[in-house]
């Protein structure tokens, strides 16, 4: 029963009088073991390329990315969701490139996992930055409507998170929203003897207009044009279809779940973790970064003081981890305050 207090017994006001009373009874708290950092990486070497719709946020190489994973490291923040910038050449209709053991996210997950083996290396399962036509799928090119085909897509999902599970990625995580595909890749994972390779699923993903400034960063944008993915990922309107998404994944075989976006799907982070209980991640997307430091660029919000606000209310939401491109900077803010 819950308690029922009246004023002036009860005074809400006295436990937020001073710090040390407000420590105590904080519900919620944000650490580095919570943060995941979203990284960009392309061919070549000493290249760094800003950017623009997301201030502070660079493409780079794999050798600048070593010093990236370094800092990670040194801060405490456990794991890089690594996302691929494929060469024009590179992209074809049928995503070939995506499977190449000889490719850029085999070779850079192999370079990571030897010089920083303790740091967790995510890797993204779609299609859509080895695509021509920038879908997370494959396209009968027949088809006028350019309709994404599932059970096709399937197969190359499953090659694709096999490569990078045998480059020595820890966690595969297919952000496609094909029906069926952790299904397919824990198939794929566990008959090649890869029993160890988590799968991160991106479980409830929505069709969301936030994801612009990624777009642009992996190059996907200009290769979708007018295009729209309406098809696979989820209808923002929905809350209970997201419960379901999750719930099928779970059958599946997936170890952890991805709400995507953040801030504006709290009530689904919510739902999940209260109604299935499983392992909640949550990715701050770019264009809520991209919100954020405009504001701040324009002197209308306080960066730490906003930033760290927007981690916690994830954490209050019930999100065991968060993607976003403030991880460093949020591990670099805690690490002052401990």
């Amino acid at each position: 029963m819950r308690p029922n207090g009246i004023f002036p017994a009860t005074r809400m006001r006295r436990m937020r009088r001073d710090d040390f009373s407000r420590r105590l009874m904080r519900e919620s708290r944000l650490s580095t073991d919570d943060l995941i950092y979203p990284v960009f990486v392309l061919e070549g070497s000493g290249v760094t390329e800003a950017v623009p719709s997301m201030p502070g946020v660079n493409r780079v190489s794999l050798d600048k990315l070593l010093h990236v994973a370094e800092e990670a490291v040194a801060l405490g923040v456990p794991a890089l969701a690594l996302f691929p910038v494929i060469d024009a050449e590179g992209k074809t209709s049928g995503a070939e490139e995506a499977w190449n053991p000889d490719g850029l996210v085999p070779r850079v997950v192999q370079a990571l996992k030897a010089r920083f083996p303790e740091l967790g290396v995510i890797t993204d399962v779609a299609l859509d930055p080895y695509t021509s036509h920038g879908q997370d799928g494959l396209i009968d090119p027949d088809d006028p409507r350019g309709y994404v085909l599932n059970d096709e897509t399937l197969e190359a999902l499953a090659k694709q998170a096999l490569c990078h599970a045998q480059a020595g990625a820890d966690v595969v995580a297919p952000s496609d929203m094909m029906d069926g595909r952790v299904a397919r890749i824990r198939a794929e994972l566990d008959g090649n003897r890869r029993i160890h390779t988590r799968i991160l699923a991106y479980a409830a993903k929505y069709a969301s207009s936030f994801y612009g400034p990624f777009r642009d960063a992996v190059g996907s944008a200009g290769n979708l044009g007018a295009g729209n993915k309406y098809t696979y990922q989820m209808d923002p309107a929905n809350s209970d279809e997201a419960i379901r998404e999750v719930a099928l994944d779970i059958a599946e075989g997936a170890d952890m779940f991805m709400v995507k976006p953040g801030m504006p799907y709290l009530d689904i982070v919510r739902r999940v973790k209260t109604e299935l209980q499983v392992p909640t991640y949550v990715y701050q997307v770019s264009g809520e970064y991209a919100m954020l430091k405009a504001a701040i660029a324009n002197g209308w919000l306080a960066e730490e003081a906003c930033v760290m606000e927007a981690l916690l209310a994830f954490k209050r939401a019930g999100a065991d981890g968060i993607l976003t491109y403030f991880a460093l900077d949020a591990a670099r803010w805690l690490k002052a305050t401990a």
